[in-house]
């Protein structure tokens, strides 16, 4: 059904809560309007918030379902339909499926990756080509710097194939995401089993990647992105001077900040900064980087994605929405400021002619309890 109308509705617009009807006709938003209908057939929704779909820059989600454990490989098709559905039942109708580009493939190195972008990312177009996915997909590419294999892997794509971000990613130890190194050895001996050798070895050959590759993958990375037509994202820039070089680089989005100093950069430059929903909802990051409350409480947070838990992006923006006391502000950092930050115009606002991406919300005891999902019209959750 993509001809609908919902009524009784609390519809957040970008800058107010109006007490209204909302008519769907062939996958649009064809009109909004106060007061009741009575029209046949339309939804008394009793007073719920219907708020745009949620869209989401960065997950690293697909990933887990492809990987449910360490070196499990899922049969990738019934990953991605997974994938997919769980993000139409949480509420999220677009989303820039993270994959990572540059491998490390050396041999007997504990904390190698393969390569495995290129392969997925032709299956899940060719999925959407046939129409089993809910919501709709493009590719965020996440440029590992500290590897061996990138400007290889990143010639593999071209503007074809709906990237809508590339993100510089720079994971040597000791700076960034992990200036804390006890910090990253936690992580990755937990996640793939190192000892304390591997470990060191691991950390030692990093270094020796970013000092070989380093410059010559972020300057390919910027490269490509322009070619693919792709919006350029910074990662876990830490000071002003990073950021100085992100805005060199033309980047439009700061991927988790991991300082004040940072995040105060970004906003001065006009990057918009984005920052993880499970870190707003656990009240700190895992890393022990910069809190994306006190981002919140100082006005530097514009997106939030859900990084590695769907479901916290919803409950993020109903957190922000009691924090500043400004439902529109606050939905607008899962829906109209990421869809501006990325270029997309027919989507992340309710509004005359644009897509029918909708979420029905009610609220049981402060908690967000998702009542309905609507991907172009089509009720998908």
């Amino acid at each position: 059904m993509t001809d609908f109308t919902l009524t009784n509705a609390r519809i957040v617009l970008e800058t107010e809560v109006i007490q209204g009807t909302l008519r769907v006709e062939g996958g649009k938003i064809a009109d909004v309007s106060t007061g009741g209908s009575s029209v046949p057939g339309a939804v008394d929704v009793a007073g719920d918030l219907i708020i745009p779909g949620l869209i989401e820059l960065h997950t690293d989600n697909l990933e887990r379902h492809i990987e449910p454990r360490p070196k499990v490989d899922w049969p990738h098709k019934a990953a991605i339909i997974a994938h997919d559905a769980e993000l139409a039942s949480v509420g999220i109708t677009t989303v820039f499926d993270a994959m990572r580009v540059g491998s490390i493939i050396r041999a007997g190195d504990a904390g190698g990756y393969a390569k495995y972008a290129r392969s997925l990312s032709r299956e899940l177009m060719m999925l959407r080509n046939q129409n089993a996915l809910k919501i709709s997909h493009f590719l965020h590419l996440r440029a590992e710097v500290c590897s061996e294999t990138l400007e290889a892997e990143m010639a593999e794509f071209g503007p074809e194939d709906r990237i809508g971000l590339v993100s510089l990613m720079d994971h040597t130890p000791g700076q960034r995401q992990f200036r804390d190194i006890s910090k990253l050895k936690d992580y990755v001996q937990k996640k793939r089993g190192m000892s304390d050798t591997q470990f060191e070895e691991h950390v030692s050959h990093l270094l020796e990647l970013r000092d070989t590759y380093g410059a010559r993958h972020e300057e390919v990375a910027v490269a490509e992105a322009n070619r693919y037509g792709a919006v350029l994202a910074s990662h876990d820039d830490t000071t002003a001077d990073h950021v100085e070089v992100s805005r060199q680089h033309g980047v439009r989005v700061a991927e988790f900040p991991t300082t004040v100093e940072a995040a105060q950069a970004c906003k001065l430059h006009g990057i918009a900064v984005m920052m993880g929903a499970p870190n707003l909802i656990r009240g700190g990051s895992h890393s022990g980087n910069v809190a994306a409350h006190d981002l919140a409480e100082r006005g530097l947070l514009d997106v939030v994605s859900s990084d590695y838990v769907p479901s916290a992006l919803m409950s993020s923006a109903i957190l922000l929405a009691d924090l500043w006391d400004d439902i529109p502000r606050a939905i607008a950092t899962v829906t109209t400021n990421p869809a501006n930050a990325v270029g997309l115009m027919d989507r992340g606002r309710i509004a005359e002619g644009l897509h029918a991406d909708l979420v029905r919300i009610a609220r049981i005891e402060g908690t967000p309890v998702i009542r309905g999902v609507w991907s172009h019209g089509r009720q998908v959750g």
